[in-house]
């Protein structure tokens, strides 16, 4: 599927640009082939070990998808 290869490894900005992660894999419903989320791949380092870790952002929190992902913000929604 074209949109799977053009969306996983992109980088997802929050509405103030910050970074939230990457997306990693996408969720559809099995139904109506609708994406439903994206799922992000955070990683994070201390001092004492690293960690991965997964948010899943529903497709409704998304402002705009081009070379990177935009979220929206609390007046969009």
């Amino acid at each position: 599927m074209k949109i799977v290869a053009d969306i996983i490894g992109k980088e997802v900005l929050d509405v103030n640009a910050i970074h939230m992660g990457v997306v990693s894999d996408l969720e559809f419903d099995e139904d109506t082939k609708e994406l439903l989320s994206i799922i992000l791949k955070q990683k994070g380092f201390s001092a004492f070990n690293s960690s991965n870790s997964e948010e899943v952002v529903p497709f409704d929190l998304i402002k705009t998808i081009g070379e990177k992902i935009i979220l929206k913000g609390e007046f969009d929604i």
